[in-house]
């Protein structure tokens, strides 16, 4: 299996995408540790999978690596901890701003930056993916706060992939159009909102947790070890119009 004898966190594996990419990884050989906030949804998520976990709130920057700490080493990373704020440009708040910033996009970093020091350290290669968005590079009404977020996220996968590639550390992210996750849910349940996003995607629907976790799992595998620094759309066609 591709990714056997691999170590790697998942964030955000309690809903969602997330949950859907710990088993995927899984059944390519990973020994996978799923981070989550929700003792319940942890719970949920090691009854169906069997996986270590981790419960750790991406919000609170100044505790992510002593959370961490006790899972270490890792060969791998896969940022999917994510938040959504629906609010209009003009009354998005600073305090919605700053939380969104710092699940989406510090927290990514933090840990990233913990991973890569580790691999460094014992001069071993190892894979990052960033499970980003369209919304780092189509503006949405009401997601000033969300598209900020994944726009900084993909800005730090390139500037990782630039500094980090010469000590064999591949970072890459995932841009998925709008995903059936109970996030999306929240945002897209307006029926006239979310036909009209459907009616841009070519292939008529919105993506399903487990294609992004394919594509996923292809990047974190040998299989890509000559890509590096992408944000690969798993769009649906979305990109191409």
């Amino acid at each position: 299996m591709s990714l056997a004898g691999q170590r790697i966190l998942v964030t955000g594996a309690g809903k969602g995408i997330g949950a859907a990419i710990v088993p995927r990884l899984q059944a390519e050989g990973a020994e996978v540790i799923g981070l989550a906030r929700s003792a319940a949804d942890l719970e949920a998520l090691s009854a169906a999978t069997g996986c270590r976990t981790l419960r750790c709130d991406l919000a609170d920057s100044g505790r992510i690596e002593q959370a961490v700490a006790p899972i270490m080493p890792l060969d791998g990373l896969v940022n999917c901890a994510g938040m959504v704020v629906v609010e209009d440009a003009l009354n998005v708040s600073v305090d919605q701003m700053n939380e969104t910033l710092a699940v989406n996009t510090t927290a990514p970093l933090i840990l990233a930056q913990q991973v890569a020091r580790s691999l460094i350290a014992r001069d071993c290669p190892g894979a990052i993916v960033n499970v980003s968005s369209i919304a780092a590079w189509v503006g949405t009404p009401g997601h000033a706060a969300y598209c900020a977020s994944k726009a900084g996220l993909d800005a730090i996968t390139r500037v990782l992939a630039v500094e980090w590639g010469s000590q064999g550390i591949r970072v890459n992210s995932v841009d998925p159009v709008v995903t059936r996750t109970p996030m999306a849910e929240q945002a897209w349940s307006d029926p006239e909102k979310a036909g009209r996003m459907k009616s841009r995607i070519p292939l008529g629907r919105f993506a399903e947790p487990e294609e992004i976790a394919g594509a996923v799992a292809f990047l974190m595998g040998p299989a890509a070890s000559m890509i590096h620094g992408i944000s690969l759309p798993v769009d649906g066609g979305f990109s191409a119009g």
